[in-house]
């Protein structure tokens, strides 16, 4: 039975969640399950801390956890990432009073605080600079204004927090962050049910990305209309009744099919429909 870590709360929770409903597994009713068995697909799940997750999984009593890129790096723990899985994206910045630095070079020295001191401690050691760390679990931007830090390092998004609190980010991101599945260093990485597991999210990943999209074009137009929608492969393309008229059928990316779509009709393609994917393997 394969033995999966999933996050019980937080941003990684929710979405977590979702995407293995869409992908077949059986999941909690109740947030206060912190295991549940899916006998239909041979997999036991079990509802952790995300911070704690690499730590299991490292340690080989789970075959394979989600959790945050950043959880990961940060936690020093001998696991590896093996698929990322697009949702809670964040990024790591530097973040000071405006001219207290400029680039990393100027942290020598100083003190930087943090939440996450794995992920700051080896990206300062590996750049050379000699600073030192300090350890908060949250609100660090109130760490300069108490004298704790001259520096702090944080997840950034509209930088709206880090304004009100007189900082201003400086330098390039310490990392991009976002949920991934991860496993153990060095372990099975061709074991079939983890493989089928990974399929299983990458055929979820793609369903989300694509819409398959059908219309009908006449046959001198077949090449252009084609070249506005290659597919994957190749797209299917089958003779209508009417002589001249052939039905294409072709994967395209969600974002781009109404502007495909509105192509289409220029080129004279009629009956242009595009329907959701719920699933899929490629």
């Amino acid at each position: 039975m394969l033995r999966i870590a999933v996050p019980n709360k937080g941003s990684l929770s929710g979405p977590a969640a979702d995407m293995l409903h869409e992908a077949g597994y059986r999941q909690r009713r109740e947030s206060k399950e912190l295991r549940i068995v899916d006998p239909v697909n041979d997999v036991e799940f079990f509802y952790l801390r995300p911070r704690d997750i690499a730590i299991y999984v490292s340690s080989g009593r789970l075959d394979i956890g989600i959790t945050g890129r950043d959880l990961l790096v940060d936690s020093g723990a001998n696991a590896e990432e093996i698929l990322p899985l697009g949702f809670a994206r964040s990024t790591f910045r530097f973040a000071s009073k405006p001219g207290a630095a400029n680039s990393l070079a100027d942290l020598t020295g100083k003190t930087v605080a943090t939440s996450y001191e794995g992920i700051v401690g080896k990206h300062l050691a590996d750049s050379g600079v000699d600073a030192s760390v300090v350890h908060l679990d949250g609100a660090v931007e109130t760490a300069i204004e108490l004298g704790v830090a001259e520096v702090i390092a944080d997840v950034v998004e509209t930088g709206t927090s880090l304004r009100n609190a007189g900082l201003e980010v400086f330098g390039e991101p310490i990392m991009k962050s976002e949920a991934i599945v991860i496993r153990r260093t060095g372990a099975d990485a061709e074991e079939p049910k983890v493989q089928q597991f990974l399929r299983r999210l990458q055929g979820v990943l793609v369903a989300r990305t694509y819409v398959m999209m059908d219309y009908d074009c006449r046959v001198e137009q077949l090449e252009k209309a084609v070249a506005l929608t290659p597919g994957l492969e190749s797209p299917t393309v089958s003779p209508l009744h009417n002589e001249g008229w052939v039905a294409v059928r072709a994967m395209v990316p969600t974002k781009d099919a109404q502007g495909i779509m509105d192509d289409l009709y220029d080129l004279g393609a009629r009956a242009i429909l595009t329907t959701a994917i719920h699933a899929c393997r490629l």
